[in-house]
């Protein structure tokens, strides 16, 4: 069930409101008892049929670490039946504490599953703002459909949060983050800037990934996205930095592992994940499973994929620097079998994932691109060169996940992607190089979606990559945006949705193009 989409804009709007108050309030420790607390706002996360999990963080100024203090607070919360809260189905405290960043994550349980419930954070007689969020279905439930939008990589310096006002007016029933929430640099302000600035500022500590997260949150249009849904979230590189892979970054810095544990934790302490368990020790982050499996009764199983922990190292890097690169066949490492870009353990969860789906679609929610996509034309047996950073860096990996999905029969496979700045639509098949046959069908429907604000590659490179990959069917790099999906049991319906404008936070948005995938029939087929 749906509630009436008048009243959450009117939330919306409140929540602006809200956002633009909160920023007068002065931080300074005299006065933190009457400074409005919830300045990041609200999210939710990580629906399951009885659950779901709350998140806030403490913190009056974002741009000020300080303002919050180092003592523990006592934040009531409660979920309701209704956006009044006349009808509370769970309440309780919970503490925030300094040394998670005064955040907060709540796995509010005993609710009742394929409904909508309203929540907010109480901490003295100040109040949050009121966020939307629900329940997946029953496991043995059919649902009629599922309103899905997806998005990835919003680089501060490159635009406004536009997408996120428009996600929010979708009013979907689920968000999926595919990575690149944040980027690892740039300056510490409030206002977007016009135009891109050179890379400053680069995060290396716990304290400067938290402050990158609370500038990042501090947007009330990604705080309005945030209120609509419950979101299932992902990483990918600039969460921590660009083009790692595992514990190498592009330096090889040998301290780089402390890093990533600084990223990691504060990932954790600004994102509304489910972890089975809270991490100890010194070294607590230093790994952190994110990977997870998202059941929406029997319509749809989501596979959340971390392709950025557990990979192996780049194929054919030079011996002075780490991160990614151009390669061709020539490149022995890139069909080495042992190469990994999920890791041993993930792999096996995810095979388990596939072997178990009673599901209609079954949805990878993953970073990168999936499909091939040679940079070359492929005439030849041999032919092509690559990015070895996405899943072409990886073909023995790709190949593995893909036989998996043909020997357990996986129904309507569907990948979503992030990452490369574009909106792709793609078949994926087994061997790229081959035309379909009955050998080599087409196993799944790859839609990526365009960045919230990160630059592309000019159109004209695009074109190209679309001509010389016949699988590919429709690439457009020169609009940010969001894509948005219906999956009902009969088929998934996908949009991508294009700003007018990267720069200006009122931008209207319109679709570029639309597709259809038909129960049982995998391949992108354009419906407008």
């Amino acid at each position: 069930m749906h509630p009436d989409r008048r009243s959450f804009l009117t939330l919306s709007a409140r929540l602006l409101s809200l956002a633009a108050l909160s920023s007068a309030f002065p931080s300074q420790a005299s006065t933190r008892a009457s400074a409005y607390p919830f300045s990041l706002g609200v999210a939710s996360g990580s629906p399951r049929p009885d659950s779901v999990v709350l998140w806030t963080r403490i913190l009056p100024d974002p741009l000020d670490a300080q303002s919050s203090g180092t003592q523990p607070y006592s934040v009531r919360w409660e979920i309701a039946e209704d956006e009044a809260f006349r009808h509370v189905a769970a309440k309780g405290n919970a503490t925030a504490l300094p040394e998670l960043a005064h955040s907060i994550h709540v796995d509010a349980a005993g609710l009742r599953p394929d409904r909508w419930y309203w929540y907010r954070f109480m901490l003295g007689d100040a109040v949050s703002p009121v966020g939307r969020t629900r329940t997946a279905p029953a496991a043995d439930s059919m649902p009629t459909s599922l309103r899905l939008a997806f998005a990835s990589c919003q680089h501060w310096e490159f635009g406004q949060y536009a997408a996120h006002r428009h996600i929010a007016a979708e009013a979907p029933d689920l968000v999926a983050f595919l990575g690149d929430y944040i980027y690892e640099w740039g300056a510490y302000e409030l206002a977007h800037p016009a135009s891109p600035r050179r890379r400053s500022n680069e995060s290396l500590t716990l304290a400067d990934y938290r402050a990158r997260y609370a500038q990042y949150k501090s947007d009330p249009h990604l705080q309005a996205s945030h209120l609509a849904a419950p979101w299932i979230v992902t990483w990918d590189d600039h969460e921590v930095a660009n083009d790692y892979a595992n514990d190498r970054d592009e330096r090889l810095d040998t301290h780089f592992l402390a890093r990533r544990a600084a990223a990691y934790q504060a990932f954790y302490e600004h994102m509304p994940v489910r972890l089975s368990t809270l991490p100890e020790g010194p070294q607590r982050f230093a790994h952190l499973r994110i990977y997870d499996r998202v059941d929406w009764g029997r319509l749809a199983r989501f596979h959340v994929l971390d392709d950025r922990q557990y990979r192996s190292y780049h194929a054919c890097q030079r011996t002075d620097r780490g991160g990614s690169g151009s390669v061709t066949w020539d490149c022995a490492e890139l069909s080495d079998p042992a190469r990994t870009l999920l890791g041993q353990e993930q792999e096996a969860w995810l095979m388990e994932g596939f072997a178990s789906s009673s599901a209609r679609w079954n949805i990878l929610a993953q970073q990168t691109f999936m499909a091939q996509a040679s940079q070359v034309p492929v005439i030849n047996e041999g032919d092509g060169r690559f990015w070895n950073d996405g899943w072409d860096g990886y073909p023995a990996a790709r190949k593995r996940l893909l036989d998996g999905l043909a020997k357990h029969e996986v129904a309507n496979p569907v990948v979503i992607s992030g990452d490369v700045h574009t909106f792709y639509a793609a078949d994926v098949r087994a061997d790229f190089s081959r035309k379909v046959s009955a050998a080599n069908p087409v196993i799944a429907t790859e839609f990526c979606g365009t960045s919230v604000t990160s630059n592309s590659r000019p159109q004209s490179r695009i074109d190209q990559y679309v001509a010389q990959n016949p699988h590919i069917k429709y690439g457009r790099s020169d609009r940010r945006g969001y894509a948005m999906m219906e999956v009902k049991p009969s088929g998934t319906a996908v949009r991508f949705q294009a700003l007018d404008d990267v720069r200006a936070a009122d931008s209207g948005v319109s679709t570029v193009a639309s597709f259809v995938v038909e129960n049982g029939r995998p391949g992108v087929v354009r419906n407008g």
